[in-house]
C-alpha cells in the first residue's frame, strides 16, 4: 500500500510562484510514474503533470507548460512541482498520484489507485 502525502500549498498573489511536494510511503522506483493533478471547485479533477520513474520523460497539460516543472528525487521518495507565474485560475485542490504507465497517468485517471489527500492552492488577482 502506497501512501502519498502532499504539502507546499497556500496563499499566493497572481504572479508568484509556490512549489509543492508529495513524499511516498514507500521508496518510488523506477517503474513508478508520478503525477499531479488538480480540481477548482465546482470542476473536475484534470491532469497536469507527470514524469517517468528516471526522470526522463515529463508531460504537461498544455494549461500549465512553460509555467510549471515537475521533478523527482526518488532516494527522497518525493516528487516536486514548481508552479511560477501563477495565475487566479490556478486556484484547485491539488493532488499526487502513482501509477505504472504515464498513458493512464495522463489520459484514464479512473485507473488510478494511489492518490494523496490534496493540498489547496490559492492564487489571488
Amino acid at each position: 500500500q502506497v501512501q502519498l502525502v502532499e504539502s507546499g500549498g497556500g496563499l499566493v498573489q497572481a504572479g508568484g510562484s509556490l512549489r509543492l511536494s508529495c513524499t511516498a510511503s514507500v521508496r518510488t522506483s523506477s517503474s513508478s510514474v508520478m503525477g499531479w493533478f488538480r480540481q477548482a471547485q465546482g470542476k473536475e479533477r484534470e491532469f497536469v503533470a507527470a514524469i517517468t520513474g528516471n526522470g526522463g520523460d515529463t508531460r504537461y497539460a498544455d494549461s500549465v507548460k512553460g509555467r510549471f516543472t515537475i521533478s523527482r528525487h526518488n532516494a527522497k521518495n518525493t516528487v516536486y512541482l514548481q508552479m511560477n507565474s501563477l495565475k487566479p485560475e490556478d486556484t484547485a485542490a491539488y493532488y499526487c498520484a502513482a501509477h505504472s504507465s504515464i498513458w493512464t497517468m495522463i489520459s484514464n485517471q479512473n485507473g488510478i489507485v494511489y492518490w494523496g489527500k490534496g493540498t489547496l492552492v490559492t492564487v489571488s488577482s
